[in-house]
Protein backbone atom coordinates (compact mmCIF):
# COMPACT_ATOMS: atom_id res chain seq x y z
CA UNK A 1 0.00 0.00 0.00
CA UNK A 2 1.33 3.49 -0.67
CA UNK A 3 1.72 6.04 1.49
CA UNK A 4 -1.19 7.80 3.45
CA UNK A 5 -2.81 10.21 0.61
CA UNK A 6 -4.29 13.71 0.49
CA UNK A 7 -7.48 14.87 0.51
CA UNK A 8 -8.72 18.03 -0.77
CA UNK A 9 -9.87 19.84 2.66
CA UNK A 10 -11.04 22.93 0.69
CA UNK A 11 -13.34 21.42 -1.55
CA UNK A 12 -14.81 18.88 1.04
CA UNK A 13 -15.92 22.05 3.62
CA UNK A 14 -17.31 23.68 0.38
CA UNK A 15 -19.47 20.99 -0.14
CA UNK A 16 -20.53 20.50 3.70
CA UNK A 17 -21.47 24.11 3.54
CA UNK A 18 -23.28 24.09 0.11
CA UNK A 19 -25.54 21.43 1.15
CA UNK A 20 -25.90 23.03 4.15
CA UNK A 21 -27.76 26.06 2.73
CA UNK A 22 -30.27 23.47 1.16
CA UNK A 23 -32.51 24.16 4.23
CA UNK A 24 -36.08 25.42 5.14
CA UNK A 25 -35.27 29.08 5.05
CA UNK A 26 -37.91 29.74 7.96
CA UNK A 27 -35.98 27.49 10.53
CA UNK A 28 -32.74 26.66 9.78
CA UNK A 29 -30.99 24.25 9.20
CA UNK A 30 -34.02 22.15 8.74
CA UNK A 31 -34.01 19.39 5.74
CA UNK A 32 -36.62 17.08 6.99
CA UNK A 33 -36.54 13.80 5.12
CA UNK A 34 -39.88 13.05 2.67
CA UNK A 35 -40.09 16.99 1.97
CA UNK A 36 -39.33 18.79 -1.27
CA UNK A 37 -36.20 20.36 0.66
CA UNK A 38 -34.94 16.76 1.24
CA UNK A 39 -35.79 16.00 -2.31
CA UNK A 40 -33.67 18.86 -4.15
CA UNK A 41 -30.76 18.23 -1.07
CA UNK A 42 -30.63 14.66 -3.14
CA UNK A 43 -31.27 15.76 -6.52
CA UNK A 44 -27.68 17.92 -5.49
CA UNK A 45 -25.91 15.02 -4.14
CA UNK A 46 -26.69 12.68 -6.60
CA UNK A 47 -25.32 15.02 -9.29
CA UNK A 48 -21.92 15.19 -7.25
CA UNK A 49 -21.66 11.77 -7.16
CA UNK A 50 -21.94 11.31 -10.65
CA UNK A 51 -19.29 14.01 -11.24
CA UNK A 52 -16.79 12.04 -8.58
CA UNK A 53 -17.65 9.06 -11.62
CA UNK A 54 -19.69 7.15 -9.70
CA UNK A 55 -23.21 5.08 -10.61
CA UNK A 56 -26.29 5.49 -8.39
CA UNK A 57 -29.23 4.11 -7.50
CA UNK A 58 -32.49 3.97 -5.07
CA UNK A 59 -32.40 0.95 -3.54
CA UNK A 60 -36.12 -0.58 -2.57
CA UNK A 61 -36.28 1.20 1.01
CA UNK A 62 -35.08 4.33 -0.69
CA UNK A 63 -31.48 4.68 -0.26
CA UNK A 64 -29.03 7.06 -2.58
CA UNK A 65 -26.38 4.64 -3.18
CA UNK A 66 -23.39 5.42 -5.22
CA UNK A 67 -20.74 2.75 -6.59
CA UNK A 68 -17.33 3.29 -7.72
CA UNK A 69 -16.03 0.02 -9.60
CA UNK A 70 -13.24 -2.14 -7.83
CA UNK A 71 -10.47 -4.05 -9.90
CA UNK A 72 -12.36 -7.15 -8.45
CA UNK A 73 -15.75 -7.46 -9.35
CA UNK A 74 -16.33 -10.80 -7.53
CA UNK A 75 -15.68 -9.32 -4.01
CA UNK A 76 -18.15 -7.89 -1.85
CA UNK A 77 -17.75 -3.91 -1.72
CA UNK A 78 -16.70 -1.53 1.06
CA UNK A 79 -19.22 0.79 2.15
CA UNK A 80 -19.06 3.99 3.78
CA UNK A 81 -22.12 6.94 4.28
CA UNK A 82 -24.50 8.54 6.65
CA UNK A 83 -27.64 10.64 5.83
CA UNK A 84 -28.68 14.35 4.80
CA UNK A 85 -31.45 14.67 6.38
CA UNK A 86 -31.98 17.05 9.61
CA UNK A 87 -34.17 17.14 12.88
CA UNK A 88 -36.21 20.38 12.76
CA UNK A 89 -33.85 23.57 13.64
CA UNK A 90 -30.96 21.30 13.54
CA UNK A 91 -27.36 21.65 12.60
CA UNK A 92 -25.16 21.81 9.35
CA UNK A 93 -22.98 18.56 9.77
CA UNK A 94 -25.45 15.88 11.78
CA UNK A 95 -25.01 13.53 8.67
CA UNK A 96 -23.90 15.00 6.35
CA UNK A 97 -19.93 14.84 6.69
CA UNK A 98 -20.03 11.67 6.47
CA UNK A 99 -21.94 11.40 3.06
CA UNK A 100 -19.91 13.94 1.80
CA UNK A 101 -16.36 12.34 3.28
CA UNK A 102 -17.13 9.39 1.68
CA UNK A 103 -17.87 11.14 -1.40
CA UNK A 104 -14.22 13.29 -1.15
CA UNK A 105 -12.37 9.95 -0.55
CA UNK A 106 -14.19 8.60 -3.83
CA UNK A 107 -12.70 11.83 -5.63
CA UNK A 108 -9.42 11.76 -4.30
CA UNK A 109 -8.44 8.17 -4.65
CA UNK A 110 -9.30 8.86 -8.14
CA UNK A 111 -7.32 12.11 -8.40
CA UNK A 112 -4.58 9.89 -6.88
CA UNK A 113 -4.83 7.23 -9.62
CA UNK A 114 -5.66 4.56 -6.96
CA UNK A 115 -8.19 1.97 -7.39
CA UNK A 116 -9.21 -0.26 -5.09
CA UNK A 117 -9.78 -4.08 -5.20
CA UNK A 118 -13.66 -3.95 -3.93
CA UNK A 119 -15.78 -1.58 -5.33
CA UNK A 120 -16.53 1.48 -2.79
CA UNK A 121 -20.02 2.58 -2.13
CA UNK A 122 -21.29 5.92 -0.38
CA UNK A 123 -24.78 5.50 1.37
CA UNK A 124 -26.85 8.30 1.79
CA UNK A 125 -29.46 6.59 4.21
CA UNK A 126 -33.31 7.55 3.93
CA UNK A 127 -34.51 9.23 7.35
CA UNK A 128 -31.60 8.60 9.42
CA UNK A 129 -33.66 10.96 12.21
CA UNK A 130 -36.77 9.98 13.99
CA UNK A 131 -39.54 10.69 11.28
CA UNK A 132 -42.99 12.42 11.31
CA UNK A 133 -44.15 8.34 10.96
CA UNK A 134 -42.61 7.42 14.50
CA UNK A 135 -39.96 5.61 13.19
CA UNK A 136 -35.69 6.27 12.78
CA UNK A 137 -33.13 5.20 10.44
CA UNK A 138 -35.74 3.76 7.82
CA UNK A 139 -33.59 3.06 5.33
CA UNK A 140 -30.73 1.05 7.54
CA UNK A 141 -33.92 -0.82 8.63
CA UNK A 142 -35.17 -1.29 5.24
CA UNK A 143 -32.19 -2.16 3.99
CA UNK A 144 -31.76 -5.18 6.58
CA UNK A 145 -35.19 -6.35 6.89
CA UNK A 146 -36.16 -4.42 10.07
CA UNK A 147 -38.95 -2.55 8.77
CA UNK A 148 -42.39 -4.77 10.12
CA UNK A 149 -45.46 -4.11 8.24
CA UNK A 150 -46.69 -2.13 11.38
CA UNK A 151 -43.86 0.34 10.89
CA UNK A 152 -44.91 0.44 6.94
CA UNK A 153 -48.26 1.53 8.60
CA UNK A 154 -47.02 4.16 10.51
CA UNK A 155 -48.86 7.03 9.71
CA UNK A 156 -47.78 11.11 9.88
CA UNK A 157 -49.93 13.79 11.40
CA UNK A 158 -51.30 14.47 7.72
CA UNK A 159 -52.88 10.47 7.62
CA UNK A 160 -50.02 9.17 4.88
CA UNK A 161 -48.70 5.93 5.29
CA UNK A 162 -45.11 5.63 5.99
CA UNK A 163 -45.35 2.77 3.25
CA UNK A 164 -46.88 5.20 0.93
CA UNK A 165 -43.92 8.27 2.17
CA UNK A 166 -41.42 5.42 0.40
CA UNK A 167 -42.69 4.91 -2.55
CA UNK A 168 -42.87 8.37 -3.09
CA UNK A 169 -39.05 8.54 -2.37
CA UNK A 170 -39.15 6.62 -5.09
CA UNK A 171 -38.39 2.82 -3.37
CA UNK A 172 -40.39 -0.29 -3.82
CA UNK A 173 -41.91 -1.05 -0.31
CA UNK A 174 -43.89 -4.05 -1.12
CA UNK A 175 -40.15 -5.48 -1.04
CA UNK A 176 -39.15 -4.71 1.87
CA UNK A 177 -40.79 -7.96 3.76
CA UNK A 178 -37.50 -9.36 3.46
CA UNK A 179 -34.07 -7.88 3.68
CA UNK A 180 -32.99 -6.49 0.85
CA UNK A 181 -28.84 -7.48 1.09
CA UNK A 182 -27.97 -10.50 3.06
CA UNK A 183 -24.96 -11.17 5.48
CA UNK A 184 -21.66 -10.79 3.68
CA UNK A 185 -23.14 -8.77 1.05
CA UNK A 186 -20.55 -6.20 2.06
CA UNK A 187 -17.01 -6.81 3.11
CA UNK A 188 -17.28 -3.92 5.87
CA UNK A 189 -19.15 -0.74 6.43
CA UNK A 190 -17.83 2.55 8.29
CA UNK A 191 -19.87 5.43 9.22
CA UNK A 192 -18.02 9.11 9.82
CA UNK A 193 -19.93 11.51 12.41
CA UNK A 194 -20.01 13.96 14.53
CA UNK A 195 -19.84 12.79 18.09
CA UNK A 196 -22.38 14.73 19.20
CA UNK A 197 -21.16 15.12 22.83
CA UNK A 198 -18.49 17.09 24.65
CA UNK A 199 -15.91 14.32 25.70
CA UNK A 200 -13.17 14.43 22.59
CA UNK A 201 -13.48 18.37 23.06
CA UNK A 202 -13.35 18.37 26.67
CA UNK A 203 -10.09 15.75 26.30
CA UNK A 204 -8.57 17.94 23.11
CA UNK A 205 -8.70 14.54 20.90
CA UNK A 206 -9.23 15.01 17.19
CA UNK A 207 -10.38 11.46 16.38
CA UNK A 208 -13.01 8.88 18.72
CA UNK A 209 -12.78 5.01 17.59
CA UNK A 210 -16.08 4.10 18.72
CA UNK A 211 -16.48 0.72 20.57
CA UNK A 212 -20.67 0.50 21.09
CA UNK A 213 -23.71 1.89 20.10
CA UNK A 214 -26.66 2.36 22.51
CA UNK A 215 -29.77 0.79 21.94
CA UNK A 216 -32.71 2.93 21.80
CA UNK A 217 -36.53 2.09 22.40
CA UNK A 218 -39.16 4.28 21.77
CA UNK A 219 -42.79 4.02 23.15
CA UNK A 220 -45.76 5.95 22.34
CA UNK A 221 -47.98 6.90 25.63
CA UNK A 222 -51.17 7.85 25.66
CA UNK A 223 -52.90 9.29 28.62
CA UNK A 224 -56.58 9.30 29.25
CA UNK A 225 -58.92 10.73 31.37
CA UNK A 226 -62.27 12.79 31.05
CA UNK A 227 -62.44 16.83 29.82
CA UNK A 228 -64.27 18.92 31.93
CA UNK A 229 -64.39 22.52 33.30
CA UNK A 230 -61.18 23.84 35.09
CA UNK A 231 -63.16 26.15 37.07
CA UNK A 232 -66.06 23.96 38.41
CA UNK A 233 -64.63 20.59 38.57
CA UNK A 234 -63.29 19.88 42.41
CA UNK A 235 -59.62 18.87 42.61
CA UNK A 236 -61.03 15.37 43.61
CA UNK A 237 -63.10 14.32 40.89
CA UNK A 238 -61.09 15.35 38.37
CA UNK A 239 -59.42 12.74 35.65
CA UNK A 240 -56.84 14.78 34.67
CA UNK A 241 -54.62 12.88 32.40
CA UNK A 242 -51.53 15.64 31.91
CA UNK A 243 -51.44 15.56 36.03
CA UNK A 244 -51.07 11.66 35.16
CA UNK A 245 -48.58 11.92 32.18
CA UNK A 246 -46.45 14.71 34.61
CA UNK A 247 -46.34 12.18 37.55
CA UNK A 248 -44.97 8.95 35.02
CA UNK A 249 -42.52 11.53 32.79
CA UNK A 250 -41.30 12.68 36.90
CA UNK A 251 -41.23 9.03 37.87
CA UNK A 252 -39.13 7.77 34.50
CA UNK A 253 -36.57 10.99 34.75
CA UNK A 254 -35.44 9.98 38.37
CA UNK A 255 -35.45 6.21 37.85
CA UNK A 256 -33.08 6.95 34.71
CA UNK A 257 -31.02 9.18 37.42
CA UNK A 258 -30.81 6.13 39.65
CA UNK A 259 -29.64 4.47 36.61
CA UNK A 260 -27.06 6.58 36.03
CA UNK A 261 -25.18 6.77 39.91
CA UNK A 262 -24.53 3.08 38.77
CA UNK A 263 -21.97 2.10 36.74
CA UNK A 264 -24.23 1.59 33.38
CA UNK A 265 -25.49 3.84 31.06
CA UNK A 266 -28.59 4.54 30.43
CA UNK A 267 -30.76 7.81 29.50
CA UNK A 268 -34.93 8.27 28.93
CA UNK A 269 -36.30 11.56 27.56
CA UNK A 270 -40.00 12.38 27.02
CA UNK A 271 -39.31 14.61 24.08
CA UNK A 272 -42.86 14.87 22.57
CA UNK A 273 -45.90 15.84 23.66
CA UNK A 274 -49.30 16.81 23.12
CA UNK A 275 -52.20 17.53 25.15
CA UNK A 276 -55.62 17.86 24.35
CA UNK A 277 -57.92 19.95 24.51
CA UNK A 278 -55.41 22.10 25.22
CA UNK A 279 -57.17 25.21 27.12
CA UNK A 280 -56.57 27.13 30.22
CA UNK A 281 -59.61 26.47 31.04
CA UNK A 282 -60.41 22.75 30.38
CA UNK A 283 -59.15 20.14 32.14
CA UNK A 284 -56.83 17.82 29.40
CA UNK A 285 -58.70 15.14 28.96
CA UNK A 286 -56.04 13.29 26.59
CA UNK A 287 -51.77 13.26 26.57
CA UNK A 288 -50.45 12.04 23.79
CA UNK A 289 -45.91 11.74 24.20
CA UNK A 290 -43.25 9.38 23.27
CA UNK A 291 -40.53 8.23 25.13
CA UNK A 292 -37.54 6.98 24.08
CA UNK A 293 -34.64 5.21 26.32
CA UNK A 294 -31.21 4.42 25.25
CA UNK A 295 -28.47 2.23 26.53
CA UNK A 296 -25.89 -0.10 26.33
CA UNK A 297 -26.95 -2.91 28.28
CA UNK A 298 -29.35 -4.86 26.73
CA UNK A 299 -30.97 -6.47 29.70
CA UNK A 300 -31.66 -2.84 31.27
CA UNK A 301 -33.03 -1.53 28.04
CA UNK A 302 -35.25 -3.84 27.84
CA UNK A 303 -36.39 -4.00 31.39
CA UNK A 304 -36.39 -0.05 32.30
CA UNK A 305 -40.01 1.06 31.26
CA UNK A 306 -42.24 -1.97 31.49
CA UNK A 307 -42.33 -1.86 35.86
CA UNK A 308 -42.58 1.70 35.79
CA UNK A 309 -45.69 1.73 33.26
CA UNK A 310 -47.42 -0.73 35.41
CA UNK A 311 -46.97 1.26 38.84
CA UNK A 312 -48.26 4.41 37.35
CA UNK A 313 -51.04 2.13 35.38
CA UNK A 314 -51.90 1.01 39.18
CA UNK A 315 -51.99 4.58 40.82
CA UNK A 316 -53.85 6.15 38.03
CA UNK A 317 -56.58 3.50 37.80
CA UNK A 318 -57.93 5.36 41.08
CA UNK A 319 -57.79 8.29 39.79
CA UNK A 320 -60.03 7.33 36.80
CA UNK A 321 -57.18 7.57 34.14
CA UNK A 322 -55.66 5.17 31.68
CA UNK A 323 -52.39 5.05 30.19
CA UNK A 324 -51.69 2.57 27.42
CA UNK A 325 -47.75 2.28 25.50
CA UNK A 326 -47.28 0.73 22.56
CA UNK A 327 -43.52 0.42 21.36
CA UNK A 328 -42.70 1.90 18.76
CA UNK A 329 -39.45 0.70 17.80
CA UNK A 330 -36.51 -1.20 19.35
CA UNK A 331 -33.22 -1.37 18.72
CA UNK A 332 -30.15 -3.36 20.47
CA UNK A 333 -26.88 -1.87 21.50
CA UNK A 334 -24.48 -3.25 18.79
CA UNK A 335 -20.83 -3.66 19.31
CA UNK A 336 -18.28 -2.42 16.35
CA UNK A 337 -15.88 -4.88 14.93
CA UNK A 338 -12.81 -5.19 16.66
CA UNK A 339 -11.27 -5.46 13.24
CA UNK A 340 -12.64 -2.39 11.84
CA UNK A 341 -11.77 -0.50 14.99
CA UNK A 342 -8.11 -1.70 14.59
CA UNK A 343 -7.81 -0.23 11.17
CA UNK A 344 -9.46 3.23 12.15
CA UNK A 345 -6.49 2.90 14.46
CA UNK A 346 -4.02 2.26 12.51
CA UNK A 347 -4.87 4.76 9.99
CA UNK A 348 -5.23 7.57 12.70
CA UNK A 349 -1.74 6.55 13.99
CA UNK A 350 -0.20 6.74 10.38
CA UNK A 351 -1.79 10.30 10.30
CA UNK A 352 -0.08 11.30 13.16
CA UNK A 353 -3.88 11.86 14.88
CA UNK A 354 -4.27 11.29 19.05
CA UNK A 355 -7.46 9.04 19.50
CA UNK A 356 -9.03 7.48 21.89
CA UNK A 357 -11.71 4.69 21.96
CA UNK A 358 -15.67 5.57 23.36
CA UNK A 359 -19.01 4.66 22.89
CA UNK A 360 -21.93 5.97 21.13
CA UNK A 361 -24.69 7.43 23.08
CA UNK A 362 -26.40 7.99 19.64
CA UNK A 363 -28.47 6.07 17.42
CA UNK A 364 -26.70 5.76 13.80
CA UNK A 365 -27.38 3.85 10.92
CA UNK A 366 -24.04 1.85 11.49
CA UNK A 367 -26.62 -0.41 14.34
CA UNK A 368 -28.39 -1.90 11.69
CA UNK A 369 -25.39 -2.30 8.97
CA UNK A 370 -23.64 -4.35 11.56
CA UNK A 371 -25.63 -7.52 11.04
CA UNK A 372 -24.50 -7.19 7.60
CA UNK A 373 -20.90 -6.68 7.26
CA UNK A 374 -17.75 -5.86 9.99
CA UNK A 375 -19.07 -2.66 10.94
CA UNK A 376 -17.14 0.85 12.62
CA UNK A 377 -17.67 4.04 13.00
CA UNK A 378 -15.51 7.08 13.80
CA UNK A 379 -16.49 10.53 15.28
CA UNK A 380 -14.62 13.99 15.23
CA UNK A 381 -15.63 16.79 17.97
CA UNK A 382 -17.99 19.04 17.93
CA UNK A 383 -18.04 23.04 19.03
CA UNK A 384 -19.34 22.38 22.83
CA UNK A 385 -20.60 19.29 22.21
CA UNK A 386 -24.02 21.23 20.86
CA UNK A 387 -25.82 19.23 18.54
CA UNK A 388 -29.74 18.87 16.99
CA UNK A 389 -29.25 22.31 16.91
CA UNK A 390 -28.48 25.88 15.19
CA UNK A 391 -25.17 26.07 16.95
CA UNK A 392 -23.84 22.87 15.69
CA UNK A 393 -20.44 23.96 14.93
CA UNK A 394 -17.07 22.02 13.29
CA UNK A 395 -14.19 23.71 11.69
CA UNK A 396 -12.64 22.73 8.77
CA UNK A 397 -9.74 21.10 10.01
CA UNK A 398 -11.82 18.71 12.10
CA UNK A 399 -14.00 17.87 8.85
CA UNK A 400 -10.67 17.62 6.95
CA UNK A 401 -8.74 15.00 9.93
CA UNK A 402 -12.11 12.83 10.08
CA UNK A 403 -12.10 12.29 6.49
CA UNK A 404 -8.27 11.50 6.30
CA UNK A 405 -9.07 8.83 8.73
CA UNK A 406 -11.79 7.35 6.67
CA UNK A 407 -10.22 7.51 3.94
CA UNK A 408 -6.78 5.79 4.81
CA UNK A 409 -9.17 3.11 6.91
CA UNK A 410 -11.08 2.31 3.57
CA UNK A 411 -7.47 1.91 1.88
CA UNK A 412 -6.11 -0.07 4.72
CA UNK A 413 -9.74 -2.18 4.82
CA UNK A 414 -9.33 -2.52 1.16
CA UNK A 415 -5.48 -4.61 1.25
CA UNK A 416 -7.23 -6.82 4.16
Amino acid sequence: MQDTMTIDAERLWEQLEELAQITDPAAPWTRRAFTERYLEGRTWLRHKLHEAGMSTRLDEAGNLIGTLPGSEPSLAPLATGSHIDTVPSGGRYDGILGVLAGLEAVRSLQEAGIRLRHSLEVIDFLSEEPSEYGVSCIGSRGMVGKLSPAMLDFQEPGGERLFDAIRRMGGVPEALSEPLRKPGALAAFIELHIEQGRVLESQRVPIGVVSDIVGIHRYDIVVSGQADHAGTTPMDLRRDALAEASGLIKTIQQAARRQAEGNAYLVATVGRLTVSPNASNAIPERVEMVLEVRSNDAALLEGFFPPLLESAQRQSAETGVSIEATPLSEGLPTQCANDVQAQITAAADSLGLEHMAMPSGAGHDAVYMASLAPTGMLFVPCLDGRSHCPEESITPQQAADGCRVLTETLRRLDSL
